[in-house]
């Protein structure tokens, strides 16, 4: 939903660096990991499935590292830390926040887009919407939930943006699930309503990037 450029500028802007060292949990094929590297920023990237992780190497000539080495990395390295609908896929939140502490530098920038089950999209599916997307995703997170989470652990949220794009995805996931059919009309009317009422409160959109420092 974010595209890599936004995402790059994103990092750029919140870090105040034009080169960094950064984390990237979760990185699928490696696609946010090599663009970032690409403009010079030290990429860290972590990826629990082997199918993806030969992929990045194959296409990006990338090394992406297995999730649990998120246990051996130097603490204090990273200027920011990475999470593009990651968390919610999480089994340790609480244990993975500590090991973030730990990791950042003192001025580092934790990122974090999760779904936002208090959406206006998520009130329309009730159980049909698609981001509730059990069994996968473990854990479901409103601002609130997430703003108490990160306090809890040592975090501030500093800042919250909107993914627009999200609230017309998951509504179109959401008709095929609801309907058996991809109702594509009614997935825009609903995708619409719910960025509607999220104008001007990045808290009621679909999916919301929160950007966290160290308290």
């Amino acid at each position: 939903s974010y595209t890599l450029g936004n995402k790059r500028r994103l990092i750029k802007n919140i870090s105040g660096l034009k080169e960094g060292s950064l984390l990237d949990i979760g990185a699928g094929t490696g696609a946010f990991a090599h663009t970032m590297a690409a403009t010079g920023w030290k990429v860290t990237a972590l990826e629990p499935d082997p199918i993806a992780r030969q992929n990045a190497a194959n296409k990006y000539g990338l090394q992406l590292h297995s999730s649990d080495e998120i246990y051996t990395l130097p603490e204090s390295s990273f200027d920011v830390i990475t999470l593009w609908h990651v968390l919610e896929h999480v089994h340790d939140v609480h244990g993975y926040f500590e090991r973030f502490k730990q990791l950042l530098k003192p001025q580092g920038k934790l990122v974090i887009a999760v779904p936002n089950y208090t959406s206006k999209d998520a009130t329309i599916y009730g159980q049909h919407w698609a981001a509730w997307d059990v069994p996968r995703h473990l854990y479901h997170f409103s601002p609130k939930g997430l703003q108490q989470l990160a306090h809890l652990k040592g975090f501030d949220i500093k800042e919250m943006k909107p993914m627009w794009f999200d609230a017309f995805y998951v509504s179109m996931l959401s008709e095929q699930y609801k309907t058996g059919k991809p109702n594509l009309l009614a997935a825009f009317g609903n995708g619409l309503r719910s960025n509607l009422q999220a104008l001007g409160d990045e808290r009621k959109c679909s999916s919301v990037i929160y950007i966290l420092s160290r308290n």
